[in-house]
């Protein structure tokens, strides 16, 4: 379908643009993807080599054609020999040689202007003396220049308004707002001293109040004391009781079981020796012993005395023996000389 369009430029240099309608092509409602075989893209909103958003985990497609693997290595070995060779010149070059004992080695200058090295820095004291200051002058003051016309006019007495007339409404409400404020501060006062009335009257009431509950708080006290002191007798009187009839009681049952343990301990007793005769023990236990120990001695001494006796009869009998013999001996022995 061919349009036809006119295009033509006006005397005063305008240029005017026209064509026939023509109706609207068919189109989807919703705009195409790109296709994935464009290579020439018209839009950047769809071009691939446009980075968008966050740059760090993105994967950023070259625009060039990465290099070939081989012409890489080729290139890496390329410069490796290029830095052997390098290396190799510096080695066989001949340096200096070492300084001998006793020298070193300083630099020297092989320049045509010698210049002398130091790294002290030459620093000189200058000095240099203004003016004193000198005071500003006061500001002078600004008086704006006079501009227009002076016109001045007569006011009579009465013209412009009556004082007294003006000033009534004025009067009319400050008076009554002063009576009114008055009148609000009088019953203000009245209103007090009703309320301090009441409040005395109220404190009064509470005084007496407080009087009755402290007096039947007092009556109450006592009476717990008193209930207490009731209730206090009476478990000492119930417990005193208690006691004299338990005293009674252990009495009647200890009688109930002496009446039989009585005579049965003092008769064990008595056999045991825990009774006795007082001169009858004091013999046993003084006087007998007393006398075995003299009956002791004194037949001691008898028997002593009879063997000493026994003894001296001997002897003498020993004696008078021996007295008999020499007799018979002495007349025998003449005849035999």
């Amino acid at each position: 379908m061919a349009f036809d369009s006119h295009s033509q430029r006006d005397a005063n240099g305008s240029y005017t643009f026209s064509s026939r309608p023509r109706p609207v092509e068919n189109r989807s409602k919703y705009r195409e993807p790109p296709s994935e075989q464009m290579q020439n893209y018209g839009n950047i909103m769809y071009d691939r080599r446009v980075v968008r958003g966050n740059t760090y985990a993105q994967h950023i497609i070259p625009t060039m054609v990465p290099p070939d693997s081989a012409e890489t290595q080729r290139q890496q070995e390329i410069r490796r020999r290029a830095i052997a060779r390098k290396r190799a010149r510096e080695q066989f070059r001949s340096g200096t040689p070492e300084a001998l004992q006793g020298r070193k080695h300083i630099d020297v200058q092989t320049e045509l202007y010698l210049e002398e090295l130091s790294d002290v820095i030459v620093a000189a004291d200058i000095e240099c003396q203004t003016d004193a200051f000198l005071d500003k002058p006061a500001t002078p003051l600004f008086i704006p220049a006079k501009s227009g016309k002076d016109v001045e006019t007569q006011i009579e007495e009465g013209e412009l308004f009556d004082f007294d007339l003006e000033v009534q409404p004025l009067l009319e409400v400050l008076v009554g707002k002063t009576i009114e404020q008055s009148l609000e501060e009088v019953m203000e006062e009245e209103e007090l001293a009703s309320l301090r009335a009441q409040q005395r009257a109220f404190r009064e009431l509470r005084k007496k109040e407080l009087a009755e509950v402290h007096q039947l708080q007092e009556q109450e006290r006592r009476r717990t004391e008193e209930k207490g002191r009731r209730i206090a007798q009476q478990k000492e009187a119930l417990k005193q009781e208690r006691e004299v009839a338990e005293k009674i009681a252990a009495r009647a049952y200890t009688q109930q079981y002496l009446a039989d343990l009585l005579p049965t301990v003092l008769t064990s007793l008595r056999n045991h020796g825990y009774f006795y005769d007082p001169v009858e023990k004091d013999i046993e236990t003084n006087f007998l012993p007393w006398l075995v120990v003299e009956v002791n001695n004194s037949l001691e001494r008898r028997y002593t005395a009879r063997a000493m006796l026994d003894t001296i009869i001997h002897d003498v009998a020993q004696k008078r023996l021996e007295g008999f013999k020499e007799p018979e001996t002495q007349p025998a022995n003449p005849e035999t000389q």
